[in-house]
């Protein structure tokens, strides 16, 4: 029998290192999906992951999965679709798209070992994603083809100098990494710091993550975390790292 502190709306998170090892990472139940509480929750190496038949479920795995910037491996076929210039890549253009159609494709869920394609991307994810794009924390990606069609990106919550990935999806082939490889070009270029996978997949593998002690994964989150001034207010500097536009590798 699995026992978990219970969260009302009111209640802080426990601290990560009382997660259980079994289920990974499982910390906590309840609480809301609103924007200030998914903000803290990221801030602290938290993130919700429920199916709808479940209350809402929060996790802090150890170890951590990241794409350290310069470890992100490019492949040549990869390479080759990003010079011919065939798909453009934006940032901020259309993140309800983009969390719909990753909600549209059923996957596993590495949380469980039931063998399940339902997707985790329930309906209060998906608003709740959205109100935290709106206030400026939760981002996308999209790649569009040459008949400005949606064919691939990805989202996810950016807490300082990090992206925390969520999902991402294709509807023609690699454009989802493709995102990625444009993801890690703009946070390159903006000098940001790692891309936090939350857990190990042999495909994030194949992109060049590797594992951190969650431990080590705090630390680093703490000393990359400058979302917000001393108003707690989103900083010039925030905004403008992640505003949109092209960002085509």
């Amino acid at each position: 029998m699995i026992e978990l502190p219970y969260l009302n709306v009111e209640t802080p998170f426990p601290p990560v290192s009382t997660a259980l090892s079994d289920p990974n990472g499982l910390l906590a139940y309840g609480a809301t999906l609103d924007a200030p509480r998914l903000f803290n929750a990221y801030s602290n190496g938290i993130f919700p992951w429920f199916s709808d038949d479940e209350p809402i479920l929060w996790w802090s795995p150890d170890p951590r999965a990241i794409i350290e910037l310069d470890d992100f491996h490019l492949s040549r076929s990869l390479k080759k679709l990003a010079n011919r210039r065939q798909y453009t890549v934006t940032l901020n253009q259309s993140f309800d798209e983009v969390i719909e159609a990753c909600a549209s494709i059923p996957r596993m869920n590495p949380h469980s070992d039931a063998p399940t394609t339902e997707t985790w991307i329930v309906d209060d994810m998906i608003t709740a994603y959205k109100r935290l794009h709106q206030a400026g924390i939760a981002h996308s990606v999209e790649v569009w083809d040459a008949q400005n069609n949606l064919a691939g990106g990805l989202y996810g919550v950016a807490i300082g100098e990090i992206f925390c990935g969520e999902s991402m999806f294709h509807l023609q082939p690699n454009t989802s990494k493709l995102a990625m490889y444009a993801l890690v070009t703009h946070m390159k270029k903006h000098q940001l710091a790692f891309i936090d996978c939350q857990l190990p997949t042999e495909h994030l593998a194949s992109l060049g993550a590797k594992t951190l002690p969650r431990s080590t994964f705090i630390e680093r989150l703490r000393k990359h975390n400058d979302t917000l001034d001393e108003d707690g207010r989103i900083t010039a500097e925030y905004r403008y790292r992640w505003q949109g536009g092209n960002i085509t590798p």
